[in-house]
């Protein structure tokens, strides 16, 4: 069947249009919104990921910070530096790059992070406040994303069954949280599937929705999704490719040439939920400097 290719960076232009325009009158109040990123060590993805935040705070009119502390430092090291931009009335948003190398407690540092501040809505305050479904907290950036793309797709989840695969803090369990929140733009029905589930396929086959968190390559195949489904892939995979310039390609959980046939509506690897996560993020900044003002 005809399927429709779902543009998040076209979409996540969109969004980020508003939000430039909301910052530049803000700016003439002499308020601006600022986000704070920190990095631990001197992982190149994480840099990548840090660099094209800043980078897409400077073109929105965003104060940026970029904190890179030592690969050796210590919990105590980045909860100090956490405490000090609690505190500091130019930052709005603070984000921890994730993972930290294995000597910083994680949960630590997402606990010492100001509710207020937590822009990528990891804190227990923002989640337990998204979970019962109250809207002065945040949304996590890659759930939220996903959730615009199908709003500015056209499609309503309401009496769909969605089935998201994977459950982790960060994509899954938020996913089927947002997905089944009573009010417009929601109200699925949703199944989570995860690796402990025998027999993915049995739930995959009847998603209306399929949205993906899996983190493995083309694990989905054409025999796994229903015909006419709406499919979005969270995941991005480097795979080993010798013909590719960097020796690998990047590719989703969704085998896409096999799988798109089939779908009404299907997301990219890459260029699909990708630039969503950060346009979510923006959005979040701006919406924790109008919550400080009261705006």
């Amino acid at each position: 069947m005809a399927h429709t290719i779902i543009d998040g960076k076209a979409i996540a232009a969109s969004v980020t249009a508003v939000i430039a325009t909301e910052v530049a009158a803000l700016r003439k109040q002499d308020i601006q919104p600022g986000l704070a990123v920190i990095l631990v060590g001197e992982d190149p993805a994480s840099q990548v990921y840090v660099n094209t935040k800043v980078k897409t705070c400077e073109r929105l009119g965003i104060y940026s910070e970029k904190h890179i502390l030592s690969k050796n430092s210590s919990t105590e090291d980045v909860l100090i530096l956490v405490k000090k931009l609690n505190l500091d009335p130019k930052i709005h948003g603070i984000l921890v790059q994730s993972p930290p190398p294995p000597q910083v407690d994680e949960e630590a540092v997402i606990a010492a992070i100001d509710p207020a501040k937590d822009v990528d809505c990891f804190h227990a305050v923002n989640v337990g406040k998204m979970l019962i479904g109250k809207t002065d907290g945040f949304f996590p950036c890659t759930p939220y994303g996903v959730m615009e793309l199908l709003k500015q797709s056209g499609i309503d989840p309401a009496g769909k069954h969605a089935v998201v695969l994977g459950r982790s803090n960060i994509v899954g369990k938020p996913m089927a949280a947002l997905l089944m929140q009573k009010t417009p733009g929601a109200n699925a029905t949703v199944t989570v599937v995860h690796s402990r589930t025998p027999d993915i396929a049995k739930f995959t086959r009847q998603a209306d929705i399929l949205i993906t968190a899996l983190g493995k390559p083309e694990f989905i195949t054409a025999d796994m999704v229903k015909e006419g489904a709406v499919v979005i892939d969270v995941g991005i995979n480097r795979v080993k490719d010798v013909s590719a310039p960097r020796g690998y390609r990047l590719t989703g959980d969704v085998k896409f040439d096999e799988v798109a046939p089939k779908t009404s509506f299907i997301t990219k690897v890459p260029g699909g939920v990708g630039p969503m996560t950060i346009a979510m993020l923006m959005r979040n900044t701006l919406k924790a400097c109008k919550m400080k003002y009261r705006l």
